[in-house]
């Protein structure tokens, strides 16, 4: 059996004798509350599910070095996506340059506190625009806004269509924990990458090479200028993530882990 959440002490030792082989998998901060602070009882839960579990599968280092004080079988699996899924021919706008962002109305404040950095770049490139691709838009009278209902049809193209893939993201307990799903998108759509190094970003994002890593407003109003000025740093960068993401982060590459963890079974004492 596999579970992806975490249960109070008597409930997880029923699931236990219910289960002949129990696996934990988790790819959030799940321990922690969203705003980073410590959660006393999620903490209970986590350190009362993951030792009665056979394997534990973590998305990220981070995430593993949560677990290994509450089961010595902990395996990183990280998140993977179907890359040929975005793999998308899409014409991109000549007039402007677009940067896109993915994700949810629980994220936005992520994209909130990056508002000023963004609208300041758009001082000096009055063609920048902002795609949002979620469920919320926001409001700006110094950068264009594209708001985009997000839906599983038009996702890939419309990353596809932007230029540049933006992901902020604060440093916290909560982020940390973070999978990188935002950034596996924006490679897999051949995009450049402009990334906090926040996380596991950090280590998807080669600096220079499938994107930069932008830690304050500067580097990123930098950062988006310098792709903004060379069409071929853009496309070297995109192509570039795109072969990092079939390399590492593909569903068959996750896939050969967790069946290799399975093959060899069991390793709770």
């Amino acid at each position: 059996m596999v579970v992806r959440r975490t249960y109070g002490r008597l409930f997880a030792r029923l699931l236990r004798q219910a289960s002949r082989q129990l696996i934990f998998t988790f790819d959030d901060a799940i321990f922690a509350k969203s705003d980073g602070s410590r959660s006393a009882g999620r903490e209970r839960r986590f350190a009362a599910t993951l030792p009665l579990c056979d394997q534990v599968w973590a998305g990220n280092s981070y995430l593993a070095e949560k677990a290994r004080p509450f089961n010595g079988a902990v395996e990183v699996i990280p998140t993977a996506l179907d890359a040929d899924r975005y793999n998308v021919r899409a014409e991109k706008p000549a007039s402007s340059l677009d940067l896109v962002w993915i994700g949810s109305s629980s994220t936005k404040r992520h994209l909130v506190t990056m508002l000023p950095a963004l609208e300041a770049a758009a001082g000096s490139l009055p063609s920048l625009r902002l795609k949002i691709i979620a469920d919320f838009s926001l409001a700006s009278d110094k950068l264009k806004i594209l708001p985009v209902q997000w839906s599983p049809e038009t996702e890939a193209r419309e990353l596809a269509s932007a230029h540049i893939g933006i992901a902020p993201l604060p440093d916290n307990a909560f982020t940390r924990g973070k999978c990188g799903l935002k950034v596996l998108q924006y490679m897999a759509s051949g995009l450049p990458v402009i990334s906090s190094p926040t996380g596991v970003n950090k280590d998807m994002v080669a600096h220079g090479v499938n994107g930069f890593l932008a830690a304050g407003d500067r580097d990123w109003i930098e950062a988006i200028q310098r792709l903004a000025q060379d069409r071929d740093l853009r496309l070297s960068m995109g192509e570039a993530g795109r072969r990092r993401c079939l390399d590492h982060f593909t569903l068959q590459a996750a896939f050969q882990k967790m069946l290799a963890s399975l093959e060899r079974g069991p390793r709770r004492p």
